[in-house]
């Protein structure tokens, strides 16, 4: 039997050794499957962000209209809440409803502050119906208050329409005719002319002398009678 050389033998080990060729299709799966893993990541990373960006938005959105409405009420809660209503015959203490008409208790806060009911007479009295102060004669017609005047025992009577409440008439729209009245009735058929903003807490004797003065034929005291000023408060 012939021998094999060294070198013969070395050259045919690493000739069997040798790596084998990597075919192109399995490059191509490699690739592609590293393609999608990393395509899925970022759609996630991105799906996770967006969502994480949209919920902070949220919550800040949240934050604000809470800050707003606190704000808000902080703001009402803050008004003044009462006035002193000081009269030729004496001092009408009465309570705002902020709440319930929060823009004309807002406009009233702000014509008291310019003193716009100091001097403001009494115009308008109607007995057992309510007494009226106005810097301008009223717009409505008599006849129409007193024809209302007959017909509000048949209707239904709300808290807003007792006796003893403070309102003005809706048709006043600017401030330089914004009129005070307090009704000494309950008036529940006066909805659409009236704006009920607050109630009598003390002083309904004194309304009640201001509804006993000698009046006229077109209901207009024959002796001068106003407000002499208006004092706010916070509390009583």
């Amino acid at each position: 039997m012939a021998k094999i050389k060294p070198q013969a033998l070395l050259n045919q080990s690493k000739k069997k050794k040798g790596p084998s060729r990597i075919s192109i299709s399995t490059i191509f799966v490699c690739n592609l499957v590293v393609a999608v893993v990393i395509l899925s990541l970022v759609t996630t990373y991105r799906h996770w962000s967006q969502r994480s960006r949209n919920t902070i938005e949220h919550e800040t959105q949240s934050q604000r209209f809470e800050d707003t409405n606190t704000a808000s009420e902080q703001k009402t809660y803050d008004l003044p809440g009462y006035a002193d209503i000081n009269t030729s015959k004496g001092l009408i203490t009465v309570e705002l409803f902020k709440e319930g008409s929060p823009e004309v208790v807002d406009k009233f806060l702000d014509l008291c502050q310019k003193d716009h009911f100091k001097g403001m007479p009494f115009h308008r009295v109607i007995k057992n119906y309510l007494v009226q102060a106005g810097h301008s004669p009223s717009s409505i017609p008599v006849e129409e208050w007193t024809a209302k005047g007959k017909l509000r025992g048949r209707l239904h009577i709300g808290p807003k329409h007792e006796a003893f409440m403070l309102g003005t008439p809706k048709n006043k729209g600017n401030n330089k005719d914004f009129e005070l009245l307090i009704t000494t009735a309950p008036i529940p058929d006066l909805n659409d002319q009236l704006i009920v903003f607050g109630r009598v807490l003390k002083g309904e004797d004194v309304v009640q002398e201001i509804e006993e003065v000698d009046t006229d034929e077109h209901y207009q005291p024959k002796s001068p009678i106003g407000i002499t000023g208006v004092v706010l408060k916070r509390g009583i």
